[in-house]
């Protein structure tokens, strides 16, 4: 990869986001606890990740990672790798703050912890309002977009935006405010391609975030009965091959190509070098035919102990999961 070479995308408000980003998400372990342990190793991968090109970092209140991402940033300043205006930092609002002065507390909380006058983008994480005792607060997204408007013009963030809206939360809430959302960050992988929201989206000039954009296909998100692609998936080999690439590059061009940008979190230094050097080659037609055949609508994180609050975003699902981790509801 050439040293610094992410290509961007334009934001409806003039701002350029870094098409590929790097993802902070650490994950819960099998108690459905978070893995804090290794908040090291993730110090050391952001560093080097910026060190090595990245300028978009994506996190959030939820991952309780917004303290150690503001040391790496402040020491790579410090170092004179960037500067604090070359980075574009990603933050959310969780599902406890959906009332308008809890939003702009939320923020404020985060910019403390991240040691920084601002974010370059906060998006509402949920559409549901949910108590830290897992209550029902039935806040309308609509009231906590407001208070996204009002950190925006208090100069807290300079861009706002959602995650996790379908396509009519995505058009209600365009016909229903003052400053337009410029992102919608959502799952989307070869098996979920989300083709309808994506072009609704796209066609309102808002940029399209991927998160889980490898699905299931690498082998620790692998479930049971979950659908092709894997990593070994022969279609998949054989256009890797072809471009001399890895079949995970071959999945994140192909959202790039779809004017897509992809978060992808990875601890594993070898393995953030490779997701960032998808900028020098391109899918032809043919590859992006077979592709686009293992889009079937099978969605890989799926909060089916959410489903019966107002505003869940996704179909609901016969045997739901009955109770919320509490790792979601308090730290």
């Amino acid at each position: 990869m050439t040293k610094g070479y992410i290509p961007s995308f334009k934001l409806n408000n003039g701002l350029e986001l870094p098409a590929l980003g790097y993802g902070t998400w650490l994950g819960l372990d099998d108690k459905m606890e978070f893995n804090m342990q290794d908040a090291p190793k993730l110090v050391e991968a952001l560093s080097y990740s910026i060190d090595i090109g990245y300028r978009h970092i994506d996190t959030a209140d939820l991952y309780r990672v917004e303290k150690e991402i503001g040391q790496v940033v402040k020491l790579k300043i410090k170092e004179g790798v960037v500067k604090r205006e070359d980075l574009f930092i990603t933050t959310k609002v969780w599902q406890h703050n959906h009332r308008i002065a809890d939003v702009e507390k939320s923020v404020r909380e985060s910019l403390k912890r991240l040691d920084m006058d601002y974010v370059d983008l906060v998006l509402m994480h949920w559409p549901m309002s949910i108590s830290v005792d897992g209550v029902d607060e039935k806040i309308d997204y609509l009231e906590t977009y407001r208070g996204l408007e009002a950190v925006l013009q208090k100069g807290l963030t300079r861009t706002i935006g959602v995650s996790n809206f379908n396509l009519q939360q995505m058009q209600r809430l365009l016909a229903n405010c003052k400053v337009p959302p410029a992102t919608n960050q959502i799952e989307i992988n070869l098996n979920l391609g989300q083709k309808e929201l994506v072009e609704y989206c796209q066609s309102k000039g808002l940029v399209v975030v991927a998160f889980t954009s490898f699905g299931t296909m690498v082998p620790g998100r692998t479930v049971p009965g979950s659908p092709e692609p894997k990593i070994n998936n022969p279609t998949m080999v054989a256009i890797a091959k072809k471009h001399g690439k890895a079949v995970t590059q071959v999945a994140l061009r192909y959202l790039y190509q779809r004017g897509i940008a992809t978060i992808p979190k990875s601890l594993t230094k070898s393995r953030i070098l490779e997701n960032a050097s998808i900028f020098d080659f391109e899918l032809d037609e043919k590859d992006i035919a077979e592709i686009a055949k293992f889009d079937n609508g099978y969605r890989t994180d799926v909060p089916s102990f959410w489903q019966e609050y107002d505003n869940y975003p996704f179909e609901k699902i016969p045997d739901p999961e009955k109770e919320i981790p509490l790792a979601l509801l308090k730290w």
